[in-house]
């Protein structure tokens, strides 16, 4: 078998990638399943018929459930066998943070806990510290927080006011500020705090204990959803750490902060399948049982539309993501047979697709919007209910599109990452972008279909990267410097890059299924990336189309606009048989199925 060829973050614009060098989730080996079992029986039998409870914040009650999750293994998954942990892979604890998805505001106090939490000290912190917390952050007997935002502080992160000042006798750091929207802050004993030094331009990172002093905190926030999550103002005054507990370098902060934020993208990321999974689930049942005009309402076609598109959103996001998180894992092996520090090869791989990361934060927390949307539709006034479980997924979904970054600055990030990388020479867009604006003045090719499978799917999804370079390249070209205030032409073209790369993972997991399974077995996921693909043929031109009305004018504008219409043409295709095929597996398995 020939070597596996791992392409660069950003570069799925510009190459293409094979169904062999690419991850499915059908591949997790037998432990990766144990593991993934053991939390959703842990879901089942100790969060799930606790919901209200948990909601309504009983005393300790969360604690307790940290602890019980820790005592199985689920909070030191990541964590390297030295400190406790089982030490396993990058996409093994995407699968666990997947698992634990649903679990609604639990899942929530376990992914802070284990990412934002604990993984700045992993992967910042010297020997001492690694070895004084990461074992009790492993097992839960230390519970822990992350303390970046604060009141004029959200999205602008580095502009923080929260100070540090060095006490006379060179011994302690002396921290006085505030910091708000802390999720586990009213029980945390560890916390991650951001804080300036002096005059400093960047933050530096602290381990800052509890039981250091000078903390005090407001009530419990009231919030739309994840009630249950704790969420608590946090004040330090005069809070003294010793200097020994600078996390990392001084003015670091900032840098950390980022870093471990792609990390708590993508994860967050797998969190929301999980929840979408479990959601559409209970959507088909309820469609089953709900019986109008003497028919189970899943014989309707409008409610077999729904089910249908929510399966094919969840399976396609789901295939990025951990598409995604195996190039992680591949790049950390070679950083790490090249010598590598193992904490410095994890934050380089998960630098290395930073783009990514952002894509799946922003496709898969709008994906589960719109799955539990339609959950609650299908319930009817019933998903309006408080005492039908439609209603709290659709409260607790809300909260994906603005943690770890908001949807609008993600967008954002995904093409200046990209352009910053092509500026540096590291990847090269400008080559590619130019010949696609000389194929507009060739004559098109009208050659021979391919009629191997895949083939003109993989054409669409070439054309598909051909309108993003076409698009892209012009904006640099035409706005220049002032592109970068142009946010919604950069919405529009992280739009487009966004719909290529999902649909590229989707096609790619049918592909291999194909080709490792059988054409039965491939037949619906085949059906999925389809529907998915001539969607984003459609999203894609409409995207393009606003973004070149934006700054295009004249011959040119109408040159560009035909590449555009040459670009995401396509053969007719049956997307309503598709779906009805897919809602039919749906409805006889009683449950998401894919």
């Amino acid at each position: 078998m020939s070597e596996k060829k791992v392409i660069k973050g950003g570069e799925f614009v510009i190459k293409e990638t094979l169904y062999t060098d690419i991850f499915i989730p059908e591949e997790f080996d037998e432990e990766a399943q144990m593991i993934r079992q053991t939390c959703l029986d842990f879901l089942q039998t100790e969060v799930l018929n606790k919901l209200d409870r948990i909601d309504s914040q009983e005393e300790g009650l969360m604690q307790s459930l940290l602890d019980k999750s820790g005592e199985l293994g689920m909070l030191g998954v990541s964590i390297p066998e030295e400190y406790g942990g089982f030490g396993k892979n990058f996409n093994t604890s995407m699968l666990v943070a997947d698992a634990v998805g649903g679990g609604f505001s639990f899942a929530v106090a376990l992914s802070a806990h284990t990412g934002i939490g604990t993984l700045p000290i992993l992967y910042y912190g010297d020997a001492a510290q690694k070895a004084k917390y990461i074992p009790k952050l492993g097992t839960g007997e230390w519970k822990a927080a992350y303390c970046l935002t604060e009141p004029n502080s959200g999205s602008d992160a580095n502009s923080g006011r929260t100070s540090a000042k060095l006490n006379a006798e060179g011994t302690h750091y002396l921290i006085n500020g505030q910091k708000m929207w802390i999720t586990n802050g009213g029980f945390a004993d560890i916390f991650i705090v951001f804080a300036k030094i002096d005059d400093d331009k960047n933050l530096t990172a602290f381990i800052v204990e509890k039981d250091f002093g000078g903390i005090t905190m407001n009530p419990e926030e009231h919030k739309l959803g994840i009630k249950g999550s704790s969420t608590r103002q946090i004040f330090f005054n005069d809070c003294a750490v010793p200097v020994e507990n600078m996390l990392s370098d001084r003015e670091n902060g900032f840098k950390i902060a980022v870093n471990i934020l792609n990390i708590g993208r993508i994860k967050l990321g797998a969190a929301t399948i999980g929840s979408a999974r479990s959601v559409i689930s209970t959507a088909v049942n309820y469609a089953n049982e709900r019986v109008q005009f003497n028919l189970p309402i899943s014989k309707f076609g409008a409610i077999r539309y729904k089910l249908a598109e929510m399966a094919i959103r969840l399976f396609a996001t789901e295939s990025a993501a951990y598409r995604a998180g195996q190039n992680i894992d591949d790049v950390y092996e070679a950083l790490i047979a090249g010598g590598m520090d193992e904490a410095k090869a994890k934050l380089k791989s998960v630098e290395q697709y930073a783009i990514e990361c952002a894509i799946i934060k922003v496709w898969c927390s709008e994906m589960l919007d719109y799955v539990v949307d339609e959950g609650v539709q299908i319930y009817g006034g019933m998903g309006y209910s408080a005492e039908a479980p439609m209603e709290r997924a659709y409260r607790d979904s809300r909260i994906n599109r603005i943690f770890e970054g908001t949807n609008e600055v993600n967008r954002m990030l995904v093409v200046d990452m990209l352009l910053k990388r092509a500026m540096k020479g590291e990847i090269d867009l400008m080559g590619p972008a130019q010949a696609v604006a000389g194929e507009l003045l060739s004559i098109p090719d009208f050659g021979d279909e391919d009629d191997a499978p895949f083939a003109a799917e993989k054409k669409i999804i070439a054309n598909l990267k051909k309108a993003g370079l076409l698009i892209a390249g012009a904006a640099v070209q035409k706005l220049m410097m002032t592109l970068a205030k142009e946010q919604e032409i950069l919405m529009n073209i992280a739009d487009i890059i966004g719909y290529i790369y999902i649909a590229e993972s989707v096609l790619l997991r049918a592909e291999k299924l194909y080709y490792t399974k059988g054409e039965d077995a491939a037949a619906l996921p085949i059906d999925m990336a389809k529907v998915y693909l001539y969607s984003a043929l459609d999203k894609v031109n409409v995207a393009g189309k606003e973004a070149l009305y934006s700054f295009g004018e004249g011959d040119e504008l109408h040159m560009m606009l035909v590449g555009l219409r040459r670009f995401t043409k396509a053969q007719p295709f049956n997307v309503k048989d598709a779906r009805q095929r897919i809602a039919r597996k749906l409805i006889e398995e009683n449950k998401y199925c894919f």
